[in-house]
């Protein structure tokens, strides 16, 4: 009974140690991940902030009459484009018709009282002469001719001033550009320098005001301080990058002491009215020419709170959190200040693959994105 219980222990201990010698091995690990990397190099590029900037119309007017009446006419459409000297208001124009057909006849009065002044001047000459007449009395007669002359000057003086206030009744515009609408409707009373009528904004060109601090400015001054103002990009809300090109055509002569700022002006070709006045825009501004700067992708940056760093992939295929000192945006590149060398290759595609630095990868080396495609993605 004894030998039988033993030899059936024994079969079992067998067929355990049998089927636990021929599982599978548990302990293997999964191969690297891949992920793509891209080799740090240096080229020469010109760096590019951006800015916020208002549009401004380079003209402005506030259309007021120079001469006080009732509005007879509204002759544009409001929001329409007008041409400079185009009649925009009428005021009644019957009161100044009268005065100046008042002044006219005073003209023609104070002639012909001069005509008659000459002529007795011309007498007194030769009476003087035969001494038909006194001195006193020639002397007479030529005041009253030069008061007469003086009379005369008066008088065209008056004409001219009431047909300026005759051509004033028909109110202009002084530029080409776009009206507003009518403030003062007909049949109301517009007085002289006074009564708002409607505004007057010129549309092309358009100009831009934006500022920057005094650090970009000290950056860069070399590039503003040439013969040659160099151009910018600007884009406005709605619009993907920065679509309009501009040139820069203004830099205050002071920084804002409240501020810490200068203000800049672009100018920029508006033929199709995209810009109005008062729109917000994005102004892109080149700001230091860079001969050995270091540009990698700005998907490869990572952050941690406030410090900046890249995954680094070592000769082993390991990687190595590299901390960085970034610079400015450039499209879909980031300028490196510190903290990468040439030949260092970086993570750009699969970090979300890495979970801890040290972890082997399968690197599979892409191309560095180019000057070029960076500047068309960013819309230039």
């Amino acid at each position: 009974m004894v030998k039988k219980l033993t030899a059936t222990l024994f079969g079992l201990s067998a067929l355990v140690l049998a089927g636990c010698g021929s599982g599978e091995p548990t302990g293997q690990r999964p191969p690297p991940p891949a992920v793509e990397v891209a080799q740090v190099s240096t080229e020469t590029t010109t760096l590019w902030r951006s800015f916020t900037g208002r549009v401004v119309a380079p003209e402005t007017v506030e259309l007021r009459p120079r001469v006080s009446g009732y509005i007879d006419r509204v002759s544009f459409a409001e929001g329409a484009l007008v041409e400079r000297g185009d009649v925009l208001f009428t005021i009644d124009q019957r009161p100044y018709k009268a005065k100046l057909r008042a002044a006219e006849a005073e003209l023609q009065r104070v002639r012909s009282e001069l005509a008659f002044s000459e002529k007795q001047a011309s007498r007194a000459q030769q009476l003087l002469d035969s001494k038909a007449i006194s001195r006193e009395e020639y002397d007479r007669r030529i005041a009253s001719r030069d008061a007469e002359r003086a009379a005369l000057n008066a008088a065209e003086a008056a004409v001219e001033n009431a047909r300026l206030d005759l051509q004033y009744t028909e109110v202009t515009a002084p530029i080409s550009g776009r009206v507003s609408r009518a403030l003062v409707t007909r049949g109301n009373l517009a007085n002289a320098d006074t009564t708002l009528l409607t505004t007057l904004v010129s549309v092309d060109p358009m100009y831009v005001y934006f500022e920057s601090d005094e650090q970009t400015f000290a950056a860069s001054r070399n590039l503003l301080n040439s013969d040659a103002r160099p151009p910018v990009h600007i884009g406005l809300a709605g619009e993907n990058g920065y679509p309009h090109k501009g040139q820069l055509d203004f830099i205050d002569n002071r920084l804002n002491s409240h501020t810490g700022t200068i203000q800049f002006r672009a100018v920029v070709d508006n033929p199709s009215g995209t810009f109005k006045p008062g729109q917000f825009a994005r102004v892109e501004m080149p700001i230091e020419e860079v001969d050995q700067a270091v540009l990698i992708d700005s998907k490869a940056v990572l952050t941690d709170q406030d410090r900046r760093y890249v995954y680094v992939v070592t000769q082993d295929n390991l990687t190595e959190r590299r901390p960085v000192e970034v610079g400015p945006r450039q499209g879909e590149r980031t300028v490196i200040r510190s903290g990468l060398q040439t030949g260092d290759q970086i993570v750009v595609n699969g970090l979300q693959k890495i979970f801890f630095p040290g972890m082997p990868v399968a690197p599979e080396l892409v191309a560095q994105q180019s000057q070029g495609s960076s500047a068309q993605a960013a819309g230039h």
